[in-house]
């Protein structure tokens, strides 16, 4: 597989309201897409994840920019592959970090090599799931009564999970209303973002009254001791999210029964081989996976449904369709989700199946650069 040509575009993208974590707010998704080329006429799509600021992992969406322009890209042009699975190993080999940079392009060798072999991008990787449920994120809300409006929304359209963004202040209050609203059998989980610490430990052990299907990342992103701690008092499941960045992490996280469940998105462990790599691991320990999202464009979430078909992904992922965030999308057709909370798995259409829509692509587009 011969690498000829690559377009790195920014984008932003408008969302359809303001998005509120412990983080920030977000209005705008800015990102950046990649285009690759082979000599055959074959194009391969991927999207780098990464966030504007460092509040959720030190790499930004500007230094992931930095490292595809100066080394990755270069580095991705000099070499020939066989099999996507060679690009993660060789870009370990000289360059380390970068997780959303390489997978920025790892993935869309993968869309590439799928499209080249005509066969969807889930069926290469494994993927026995037609549909996978979806589950919605609901951001921060001062005001409490329109939370439980865009939760009651979000069930009547069929949701699988309420996933709530929490922060100190804005936490248990919020969730035991929705868990008296919505009643004991509906999946609500809490999302922190490493928003706590341990002087918030016993004000956490509460949490166990509400019945949650998780407590994701409480403590600190480069934390496993202190999340361990915290499990061995805590009946509720704590779910890993930012201190998985490596096959290793989550290693450490099975010996430390520092959590019991993985947020695995592709995009933080540098891409799909990774990904495999802990699919398999969890899979044989019974280890519940589910796929997250970060904002992700129809491009970035074609990825995320086609991991989310692997047998393993037993939890509904953050899988919404495009209308949820988006005022437009840039890909085609747009992502949708049925009546019943689940979005279909296209197997039926090569790579990633999604085609991209090169003119709204153009026109939310800020800055390109071309390599070849």
């Amino acid at each position: 597989m011969t690498i000829r040509k690559v377009i790195l575009r920014e984008i932003n993208l408008p969302l359809q309201s303001p998005f509120v974590t412990s983080h920030g707010t977000i209005t705008h998704r800015r990102s950046l897409i990649i285009e690759l080329m082979d000599g055959d006429g074959y194009t391969g799509w991927g999207e780098c994840s990464a966030l504007e600021q460092p509040g959720y992992l030190p790499e930004t969406l500007d230094t992931s920019l930095s490292a595809l322009q100066n080394w990755l890209i270069p580095a991705l042009l000099k070499h020939d592959f066989f099999h996507p699975n060679e690009i993660q190993p060789y870009f370990d080999k000289s360059i380390r970090g970068w997780n959303f940079a390489k997978a920025t392009l790892e993935m869309a060798v993968w869309d590439l090599f799928a499209r080249q072999k005509e066969i969807a991008l889930a069926q290469i990787l494994g993927g026995v799931q037609q549909k996978v449920a979806a589950g919605i994120v609901l951001g921060i809300e001062d005001d409490l009564h329109r939370l439980i409006e865009k939760a009651q929304e979000a069930v009547t359209k069929g949701y699988k999970r309420l996933k709530i963004k929490i922060a100190p202040g804005n936490d248990y209050a919020a969730l035991q209303a929705l868990r008296r609203k919505l009643g004991v059998n509906f999946d609500i989980a809490a999302d922190a973002n490493s928003a706590y610490t341990r002087a918030d430990l016993e004000h956490l052990l509460r949490f166990d009254d509400l019945q949650l299907s998780m407590m994701e990342q409480p403590f600190g992103w480069d934390d496993h001791f202190d999340h361990a701690e915290l499990q061995k008092m805590l009946q509720t499941p704590i779910c890993l999210d930012e201190s998985i960045l490596s096959f290793a992490d989550c290693q450490t996280m099975h010996a430390m029964q520092s959590g019991r469940i993985v947020n695995l998105k592709p995009g933080r462990v540098g891409g799909l081989t990774t990904s495999l790599k802990i699919h398999e691991f969890c899979l044989k320990r019974n280890i519940p996976l589910w796929c997250g999202g970060m904002l992700e464009s129809g491009i970035g979430r074609a990825f995320n449904i086609a991991l989310a078909s692997l047998p393993g992904f037993t939890l509904p992922g953050d899988l919404s369709p495009s209308a949820r965030y988006f005022e437009r999308d840039i890909v085609l057709p747009e992502w949708q989700m049925d009546a019943q909370g689940f979005v279909a798995v296209p197997f039926d259409r090569p790579g990633i199946g999604i085609e991209v829509d090169r003119d709204y692509l153009t026109f939310v587009t800020v800055g390109e650069w071309q390599f070849q």
